[in-house]
């Protein structure tokens, strides 16, 4: 094949607009992962089907080939990310970089970020240092059963691959726009297959077409590439799903047009293939693999928000890594003639086992490699107690969890009945009063949101409990009540409700772990809440009005900044979201006085 400058062109714009997007500037952006995948399937459609169609095609040496271009750096980068986790991380995002480690290893990162973190557009996802390989992932299984279909239709046979790609393509495609859950459509490689193969039927059916009318072909090929542009750098579009159907297809009609005038066109040739574009896509892997692993950890462990000067910064910086690993492993492990294959493999091999092994075993201890004093772990305490794939018994989720064994009905102690409906914040509530001063004289109980309104149980323990409290961050409306008692038949007495307020500790912990010294006041350390925070206080206060607790009101201040540390120095939250120990025992000593109000000593007392 003659080498197509003009697609080094498309991936510097598509590895482009994937760092704007992660910088926060281009909203759009992410769909430069839909133009590399039409790119993938266009060139290695190309090079397959040619081989097979002289019966030349060898599926070892496609893997060969594959195992050189992306393994090696893949391997460095999550070894990379795994050595400065283990210098700037806390132990519940050590642990979840260590699962993401063994995922991309194993090519199922996307598989991983489905299960952990459908909303690939969430702000967390922004903290994790190898998000982005989901991506590799979708790629990486296509090539694990693409080459299969052109080794077994080899030769004469080949001619049967267009008609089984055309139908498993409109398959995929179909299954795409019928797919309503839009993380499963982002993140599986049968909803994406149609991308990658697309790009290979570009490659096949228009292997040899000419555009006769060079001119009106030049106008068809700029309008083509002026609409992908569009579509990734204007907000023209609101739907997802046309996002990314208009960009596949414009990318593979800019593939198949702009064969034909990539060396012959001064204008195409300039805008495409000058130098500067050029060295950008020839480095474009290595600029993907770095850009998110500089921008997550600067957000964990230097800056809370990067702001222009830093997006320059840590562009240049990203930059220059990528221009050292795309000279020093990128092009040494592809060039057979520079490393031999028994070579390349044994360091595959060696990198595989040492990253995969040590990420597995930290995952294991929950991340605690050492003692976070501001967390209450202590390396010494977790003795021989391992992780391995636990639920409820998470290291960084029991505490929350524990509360669960508590959805049962009252019991006849005399003491005040206290119901706490909700979720994993409903949990946090339950915390919160079984860690104050009144806990002895409570029987707290607890009901799971998911079953409210099916369960006939909840309509028993309602109306035996002296008081209710629901506790969902932000899940209770004003009908909720009403909606209650239309599924169970009763009326819901309001008078014995209230809801706990909303809570938010900012983006993440890592930046304030990495940043106290012995100085810090850890009496006026704040953070800024996410945007939603404040505001969906004001709405359930509204709502609510005195039955409303709100948390804000005493943690925060009127530039939306909450505290972060106990004034014992003991992170309220190890996740932002979920209170510590320390953070139920401190939340708990602050509104006492509310606590003592609302749920009095006394169970025949009437709540003021």
């Amino acid at each position: 094949m003659k080498y197509r400058t003009d697609i080094d062109g498309l991936r510097a714009l598509a590895v482009v607009s994937v760092i704007l997007f992660h910088l926060g500037l281009l909203p759009n952006g992410y769909l430069g992962v839909d133009v590399f995948f039409v790119i993938s399937g266009y060139l290695i459609t190309s090079i397959v089907y040619h081989q097979s169609e002289k019966g030349k095609f060898s599926i070892i040496h496609f893997y060969e080939r594959r195992i050189r271009r992306i393994i090696p750096l893949l391997l460095f980068i999550t070894g990379v990310a795994l050595v400065l986790g283990l210098i700037y991380m806390l132990p519940d995002d050590l642990e979840n970089l260590s699962q993401a480690v063994v995922a991309s290893n194993f090519s199922a990162n996307n598989i991983l970020m489905y299960i952990t973190s459908s909303d690939y557009w969430a702000v967390k996802n922004e903290y994790k240092p190898l998000m982005h390989t989901w991506s590799l992932g979708i790629e990486e299984q296509f090539y694990m059963l693409y080459p299969f279909l052109f080794f077994l239709f080899k030769g004469e046979k080949i001619r049967y691959v267009k008609g089984i790609l055309i139908v498993l393509t409109l398959l995929s495609m179909v299954a795409f726009l019928l797919q309503s859950n839009v993380a499963a459509s982002f993140y599986f490689i049968q909803y994406r297959f149609f991308e990658l193969s697309i790009g290979g039927l570009g490659a096949i059916l228009f292997t040899n077409t000419t555009i006769k009318r060079y001119g009106q072909g030049r106008v068809l090929l700029y309008t083509l590439l002026a609409l992908t542009t569009l579509i990734m750098y204007a907000p023209i579009l609101e739907s997802n799903t046309s996002k990314v159907l208009l960009t596949t297809m414009l990318t593979v009609g800019v593939l198949i047009t702009g064969k034909q005038y990539f060396d012959q066109d001064r204008v195409y040739q300039a805008i495409m293939a000058n130098p500067v574009v050029r060295f950008i896509g020839n480095i474009s892997f290595s600029l993907y693999m770095w850009h998110q692993l500089v921008f997550a950890f600067a957000r964990t462990a230097f800056i809370e928000e990067i702001t222009t000067g830093w997006a320059v910064a840590l562009s240049l910086l990203t930059l220059v890594l990528s221009v050292a690993t795309y000279y020093g492993i990128e092009n040494p492990f592809r060039k057979p003639q520079v490393m031999k294959t028994r070579t390349v493999l044994l360091a595959v091999g060696t990198a595989f086992v040492v990253t995969t092994g040590a990420a597995f075993y930290i995952y294991t201890i929950g991340g605690i490699v050492k003692d976070y004093p501001e967390l209450n772990l202590y390396r010494a305490e977790l003795g021989d107690r391992r992780n391995f794939f636990s639920g409820s018994s998470n290291i960084h989720i029991e505490y929350n969890e524990k509360v669960k064994r508590l959805d049962r009905g009252f019991s006849d102690t005399g003491k005040t009945k206290v119901l706490v409906i909700g979720n994993s914040f409903g949990r946090d509530v339950a915390n919160v009063l079984l860690e104050s001063a009144l806990a002895d004289k409570l029987e707290v109980r607890y009901f799971e949101l998911s079953r409210v309104m099916t369960d006939d149980s909840l309509r028993i323990r309602f109306e035996e409990a002296d008081r209710v409290i629901l506790g969902a961050q932000g899940t209770f409306g004003k009908d909720f009540l009403e909606s209650l008692g239309q599924a169970h038949n009763f009326t819901a007495d309001r008078s014995k409700v209230w809801v706990f307020g909303t809570k938010d500790f900012g983006f993440s912990n890592g930046i304030h772990y990495n940043n106290i010294t012995d100085e810090t006041n850890f009496v006026t350390y704040r953070t800024k809440m996410k945007a939603h925070g404040p505001r969906r206080n004001r709405e359930l206060q509204e709502e609510w009005g005195d039955r409303y607790i709100d948390i804000l009101a005493k943690l925060a201040n009127d530039e939306g900044e909450i505290l972060v540390f106990t004034p014992e120095g003991k992170f309220m939250s190890q996740d932002t979201e979920h209170l510590t120990k320390s953070g139920a025992e401190y939340i708990a000593r602050l509104f006492e006085p509310e606590l003592t109000e609302i749920l009095g000593t006394d169970p025949e007392t009437n709540p003021q």
